[in-house]
C-alpha cells in the first residue's frame, strides 16, 4: 500500500495542474471525497502546451468522460468538433467574442486567441467549459487538456502501443518518396486542415484494417486521420480511433509500464508532461483512489449521432455537423446518470471496439 501511495504521489506531482474550468464551475462547493456520479471534460489539442499561437488554436477533440455513480465503469462520449452549438459571449482580456452559434471547436479558439502559454490553455477550456454547460446543462467535475504531440513520448517510453484497426486508413501526413525511398508528404494540405491534393510520386502511409502495434511516430500519424478514412466517416472515424487509443494508451501503460521498475519513473513523467489537469477542487490523489476500481476494457466508447453525418451548410461558417434529438438526449443522461439505460436502448451507439 505505501508502495502504491508513493507511485500515485510522484504520478500526480508529475502533472501540469492550473484553474480551467473557471466560471463554468461552482466554486463553492467543496468536496472532500470523490463521491457520486462525475463528468470529466476531455480536450485533446495538437500542439505543444507552451507554444500556442497567438492566433488562437482550437480543439482537435472533444470527450465526455461519464464516471456513474457506483465508479465502476466509464462512457467516453465524443462531440463531434464541428458540432454547431450556440458559444456564449467571452472575454479573455485581450480579445472578447460577443457570442452566437458556431462549431463546438471555436470555442477553445475563441477563449484563447491573443494568449499564449497557460493562459491560453485556461481562457481556451473555460470558454468550451461554458458551451458544454449551455449546450449541457452539464458543469465539469474536473478537466484535462491532453497534449496529442506529448502522447509520442509516453508510447517512446512503452516501446509501441498495441490496438486493432477497424478500417483501412490513408495517411494525408506521411509517406516515401518512390525514387528515393526517403520521407516525404504524399498530399498538399489547405490553411485549413482540408485535403487539397495529391503529390506525384510518393506513396502514402497506410494502416491496414486489423491489429497493429505503433512506434510513436505512427501513433501520432494514425490518431490525426480522418480524410482519407475507408468508411468516409470522417470526424467520426477519427473520434473513434481517438478513443481506442486512449484506452490502448491506458492498457499498454498497466500491463508493461506500471508493473516495470525501470520504466515506471520515466513513463510517469511522459504521462505528465502530456496533460495539463484542473481537478474541481479535489486532490488529483483522491481522484486517483477513487477510480482505482475502473479497468481500461470497463471504458465504454459511444457515438454521438449514432456515428452519422448530419450536415448542414451555414454561411460564413461552412458546413456543420447537427447533434440530433437522441445525441442530446445521451447528453442529457451524462447530467443525470443515465448512460447505461441509454447505451442499453441504443445498442447501435455503443462502438464494439
Amino acid at each position: 500500500m505505501v508502495a502504491i501511495q508513493a507511485t500515485v504521489a510522484a504520478t500526480t506531482r508529475s502533472v501540469s495542474q492550473q484553474s480551467l474550468i473557471g466560471a463554468a464551475a461552482n466554486r463553492e462547493v467543496k468536496h472532500a471525497s470523490v463521491t457520486g456520479a462525475k463528468n470529466i471534460l476531455l480536450v485533446g489539442i495538437d500542439a505543444r502546451k507552451d507554444a500556442l499561437p497567438t492566433a488562437g488554436t482550437r480543439s482537435d477533440s472533444i470527450i465526455l468522460l461519464h464516471i456513474p455513480a457506483g465508479h465502476d465503469s466509464g462512457y467516453m462520449i465524443s462531440l463531434p468538433r464541428d458540432s454547431y452549438v450556440p458559444i456564449p459571449a467571452y472575454d479573455n482580456g485581450k480579445q472578447s467574442f460577443a457570442g452566437g452559434k458556431n462549431k463546438i471547436n471555436a470555442a477553445f479558439f475563441f477563449g484563447s486567441r491573443g494568449l499564449t502559454g497557460p493562459a491560453a490553455l485556461s481562457h481556451g477550456f473555460e470558454l468550451l467549459s461554458l458551451t458544454i454547460k449551455e449546450l449541457t446543462g452539464i458543469t465539469p467535475d474536473a478537466g484535462a487538456i491532453i497534449d496529442f504531440e506529448g502522447f509520442k513520448n509516453v508510447v517512446n517510453v512503452l516501446g509501441k502501443v498495441c490496438m486493432y484497426v477497424d478500417e483501412d486508413t490513408t495517411s494525408i501526413h506521411v509517406g516515401t518518396n518512390d525514387k528515393t525511398g526517403k520521407a516525404a508528404a504524399p498530399y498538399v494540405i489547405n490553411k485549413d486542415g482540408t485535403l487539397k491534393s495529391k503529390i506525384k510520386g510518393v506513396t502514402p502511409k497506410f494502416y491496414a484494417k486489423g491489429n497493429h502495434c505503433f512506434t510513436p511516430a505512427e501513433a501520432l500519424d494514425f490518431v490525426r486521420q480522418r480524410d482519407l478514412l475507408a468508411n468516409n466517416d470522417f470526424d467520426y472515424g477519427r473520434q473513434r480511433h481517438q478513443q481506442q487509443f486512449f484506452k490502448a494508451i491506458i492498457n499498454q501503460a498497466v500491463k508493461d509500464g506500471l508493473s516495470s521498475p525501470t520504466k515506471l519513473p520515466s513513463l510517469i513523467k511522459a504521462i505528465g508532461s502530456t496533460m495539463t489537469v484542473d481537478t474541481g477542487g479535489i486532490s488529483l490523489e483522491d481522484w486517483v483512489f477513487a477510480m482505482k476500481g475502473i479497468n481500461p476494457s470497463d471504458l465504454i466508447t459511444i457515438k454521438t449521432n449514432e456515428g452519422k453525418f448530419n450536415p448542414e451548410s451555414v454561411p460564413g461558417v461552412g458546413e456543420v455537423e447537427l447533434l440530433n434529438d437522441d445525441s442530446l438526449d445521451l447528453l442529457k443522461a451524462a447530467k443525470n446518470d443515465t448512460v447505461a439505460e441509454f447505451a442499453a436502448t441504443h445498442p447501435t451507439w455503443v462502438s464494439s471496439t
